[in-house]
C-alpha cells in the first residue's frame, strides 16, 4: 500500500469526527466548546513548538543551551550579530510555511497551538512599543488556517521575564521573572490586549492560551496566577468579546488550586499531560473539575511518547470529550511527531563544539552549517512520520492492519517494514510506553525509523534499508501483509545477527504456523550478520498475513527473504548441480536484456555471496547487478542499457571460487 494510499483512508476513516463545516466563532456551552450553530466542536490540535520559541531538546543543544536566549548567546558568539540576524530570519521563513498548514489539515487536525513569545512581540523596556514584523508572522499563520479551514490558538508560551524557571519559558535568572516584576505582569496585560484587539473580528482563531505551563511557588491558593488570569481576561474582554479564554494550571499546568470559580463565562480549563498512564484515574481530578464549575476541559499540550501511548491517550480523550491539542509539529531527528529534519554532519560538528568535543570551527563555516540545517526545517526536505499519523487518526476508529509498505513473495521484506496498526495487532513489544512520569524512559531503544514500542536501531549489513530490528525479547512479534505472487513451495532467508545462541524464530501465515521453531546461532556480535534459512514453506497465492515470532531474544533482525523453488506443491524444481552464466539474451539488445545464472549448493552451505558485475570494454565497472547472498538455484535479472551507448560491454559472475564472464552487445 502506497503512502498516498495510506494517508486518503486515515481521512476517510477520521471525517465523521473532522468539524470540517464548523462554522464561525467557537464559545462555551456548558461543559462543552461548540461553534456558532451550537454544534459540539472536538478540537484535535497539533503545536507549532520551536518555531517562535525555540527549546534545546529540539535542537539538539539541551547539553549546553535549554534556553531560547542561551541558544542564541551560543550562536551569536559563533557567527558574530548581523549573521545571527540572517540565521533567525532564515529559520522563522523555512520553520512553518503555508505547505505545513495545509499538510496538517489534511493529516487530520482541525486546529493549531501557536506557541508565542513575547520578545517577538513587545519589549520589557518601553511599555507601548510593539513589534510589527512579529504580529505579521501571526496574520500569516491566520490566513493559512483560514484558507484550510484550522482553528488558530494563540498561547503564550513565553510570557515577560518568564513564567517559570524553566527553559521552556526562556527564563534568565539575571532578570526578574514574570511573578518578580509588577512591569512584567502589565507588560503581559497590555499585550494581550493588543492581541484581542488585533484579532477581535477573526473567526478563525479558536482562543486565547493565556499563559502555558506556570511553574512558581504562589502560594497555596494560587491568588497571584489567579489575579494575572483576571485581569488579562478583564483587558481582553474591553475589545474582544468573541473568543474563548484557556487557562493552565499551575506547576506545568496540572495544579488548579483558586482557579476552580470560574470569571468568565467563555472559559476553558487547560490541562497538560505527559508520562503517565492513560486511564480514568489519571484525569479524574479533571474532570471533577469541569463538574464543579461547568467548563469544559482542553488538554492544550501532549505527546513526547510512543504511538501504542498516543492511541491510548486519545481514546481516553474522546469517551470524555476532551479536545486535545499534540506537542509538536517537527523537530530535529525525532521519531515522536509527524515531521523529523535531518541533522546535517555540519550542524553536528557545532553540537561538538559546543560540548566541548572539537575545536571551535571558523566563522564561515559555522554559519554555512547554521544555515544548511535551516533549509533541512523545510517540509519538503523532512521526513514524515505514517506510523504517527495512523496511531493519531485511524488507529482510534479501526483496530485492523494495513501495510506499512507493499510487500510482495517472492521477495525481501525488511524487518522494520512491519505492519501499521495497534500493539498487539501489528506487532508487539513489551516495553512500548513511558509511564514513568518523566520523560527519561525510551520506549524505542534504537530510537531510530518509527515510533513504536518495536526497538529499532541503524544496521551495518551489506544488503540494508538503513535500519534493523533489535532488543528483541521472548513473544515479541512482526506481522507483515504480503502480496504472494504464486502458489507453490518457498525456501525463507532470515537475515540476523546474535550475541548468543538462546533465541528462536517461529513463522506463521493467517495465525497458522508454517515451519517448526528454528534456533538462532550465535554470530559473535550484533552487527556481525549471517544468514539462516527456512525450508520448503508452503505458500498459497493471495494476500496473507506473515507473523514472525520470538523467543528468549538475544539477535537482532536485518530482513526475510522468500525464494520459491517450485510453482506448487507437486513440481518442485531440483537444486542446480553446475555453476552457469547463460549468454543474455536477446542480444544485441537495445535497451535491455536479460541474463540468467544458476548457483548450485557449495561446501553444504546454504547460501552463497553472488556477485553480477557489467563492465564496458575497458574494464570499467558499469553497474552492479547482484551483490548479496543468494540460496542455490535459478536466477534471471534484467539489465537496462537506456543510459549506455552503442558498444560492447562484458558481464561477470561470480560466487564462492566459481567465475564466468559473457560478452553482450548494445545496438540502438
Amino acid at each position: 500500500m502506497k503512502l498516498s494510499r495510506i494517508l486518503t483512508l486515515i481521512l476517510i476513516l477520521t471525517t465523521s469526527l473532522s468539524n470540517l463545516n464548523a462554522e464561525g466563532f467557537l464559545r462555551v456551552s456548558g461543559t462543552s466548546i461548540v461553534d456558532e450553530t451550537n454544534n459540539n466542536f472536538y478540537l484535535r490540535g497539533i503545536g507549532l513548538g520551536g518555531w517562535l520559541v525555540q527549546e534545546g531538546y529540539m535542537l539538539k543543544t539541551s547539553g549546553f543551551a535549554n534556553a531560547e536566549h542561551e541558544i542564541r548567546e551560543k550562536i551569536q558568539d559563533l557567527i558574530g550579530e548581523q549573521r545571527t540576524e540572517e540565521f533567525y530570519k532564515k529559520y522563522w521563513e523555512n520553520y512553518v510555511r503555508e505547505i505545513d498548514i495545509k499538510n496538517i489539515a489534511e493529516w487530520g487536525f482541525n486546529s493549531i497551538r501557536l506557541p508565542m513569545h513575547y520578545n517577538k512581540l513587545t519589549d520589557l523596556s518601553n511599555l507601548d512599543i510593539y513589534y510589527e514584523v512579529g504580529f505579521q508572522q501571526i496574520d500569516s499563520i491566520l490566513a493559512w488556517c483560514e484558507k484550510y479551514e484550522l482553528y488558530l490558538i494563540l498561547d503564550l508560551h513565553a510570557a515577560p521575564g518568564g513564567q517559570s524557571d524553566e527553559p521552556i519559558s526562556d527564563y534568565n535568572p539575571d532578570y526578574p521573572s514574570l511573578w518578580e516584576s509588577e512591569i512584567n505582569k502589565e507588560i503581559t496585560v497590555k499585550l494581550w490586549r493588543k492581541l484581542a484587539e488585533r484579532y477581535a473580528d477573526k473567526e478563525w482563531i479558536g482562543g486565547y492560551d493565556l499563559i502555558n505551563e506556570p511553574k512558581w511557588e504562589l502560594g497555596d491558593d494560587n491568588a497571584p496566577l489567579r489575579e494575572l488570569y483576571i485581569e488579562i481576561t478583564n483587558a481582553i474582554r474591553e475589545v474582544d468579546t468573541n473568543h474563548i479564554v484557556f487557562i493552565e494550571g499551575n506547576w506545568f499546568a496540572t495544579e488548579f488550586t483558586g482557579l476552580t470559580t470560574p470569571w468568565d463565562d467563555n472559559l476553558v480549563y487547560s490541562f497538560h499531560k505527559y508520562w503517565n498512564s492513560n486511564d480514568i484515574g489519571a484525569i479524574q481530578y479533571l474532570l471533577s473539575i469541569r463538574n464543579q464549575t461547568n467548563r469544559p476541559l482542553w488538554l492544550g499540550e501532549t505527546g513526547e511518547n510512543s504511538n501504542s501511548w498516543f492511541l491510548d491517550c486519545i481514546e481516553l480523550m474522546r469517551d470524555n470529550n476532551i479536545g486535545w491539542a499534540w506537542w509538536p509539529h517537527k523537530k530535529i531527528d525525532n521519531i515522536s511527531g509527524p515531521l523529523s529534519a535531518d541533522l546535517t554532519p555540519q550542524y553536528q560538528q557545532l553540537l561538538d563544539y559546543w560540548n566541548g568535543q572539537a575545536s571551535k570551527p571558523s566563522v564561515d563555516f559555522a554559519n554555512a552549517a547554521l544555515l544548511l540545517q535551516a533549509e533541512k526545517l523545510r517540509f519538503e526536505n523532512c521526513k514524515f512520520q505514517p506510523d504517527v499519523i495512523d496511531a493519531m487518526f485511524r488507529q482510534p476508529n479501526d483496530d485492523s492492519s494495513i501495510p506499512f509498505k507493499e510487500h510482495k513473495v517472492p521477495g525481501r521484506i525488511f524487518a522494520v517494514d512491519y505492519d501499521l496498526g495497534k500493539r498487539g495487532s501489528a506487532y508487539n513489544d513489551k516495553e512500548y510506553q513511558n509511564t514513568n512520569s518523566d520523560g527519561a524512559r525510551v520506549w524505542n531503544n534504537g530510537w531510530s525509523y518509527r515510533n513504536d514500542g518495536v526497538d529499532i536501531e541503524e544496521c551495518s549489513d551489506q544488503i540494508t534499508n538503513g535500519f534493523n530490528v533489535g532488543w528483541i525479547e521472548s513473544a515479541e512479534y512482526l506481522n507483515f501483509t504480503v502480496d504472494i505472487e504464486s502458489s507453490g513451495v518457498y525456501d525463507l532467508l532470515i537475515r540476523y545477527a546474535a550475541n548468543n545462541s538462546q533465541g528462536q524464530i517461529l513463522v506463521a501465515v493467517d495465525n497458522q504456523a508454517v515451519a517448526n521453531l528454528t534456533p538462532v546461532i550465535s554470530t559473535g556480535g550484533w552487527q556481525n550478520w549471517s544468514s539462516m534459512v527456512i525450508k520448503d514453506i508452503s505458500l498459497t497465492e493471495g494476500t496473507h498475513t506473515i507473523t514472525t515470532k520470538f523467543f528468549y531474544g538475544g539477535f537482532n533482525i536485518n530482513y526475510f527473504e522468500f525464494i520459491q523453488t517450485s510453482v506448487d506443491v507437486e513440481d518442485e524444481m531440483e537444486t542446480p548441480e553446475k555453476f552457469g552464466l547463460e549468454q543474455n539474451f536477446p542480444n544485441p539488445f537495445n535497451p535491455s536484456t536479460k541474463i540468467k545464472f544458476s548457483i548450485p549448493r557449495s561446501d553444504n552451505k546454504e547460501t552463497s555471496t553472488v556477485k553480477l558485475v557489467v563492465y564496458d570494454i575497458l574494464g570499467n565497472e558499469i553497474s552492479t547487478l547482484v551483490n548479496e547472498p543468494k540460496l542455490p538455484g535459478n536466477y534471471e535479472i534484467n539489465f537496462d542499457g537506456k543510459n549506455l551507448s552503442s558498444g560492447v560491454y562484458y558481464y561477470k559472475l561470480a560466487a564462492g571460487s566459481n567465475t564466468e564472464i559473457k560478452k553482450m552487445i548494445l545496438v540502438k
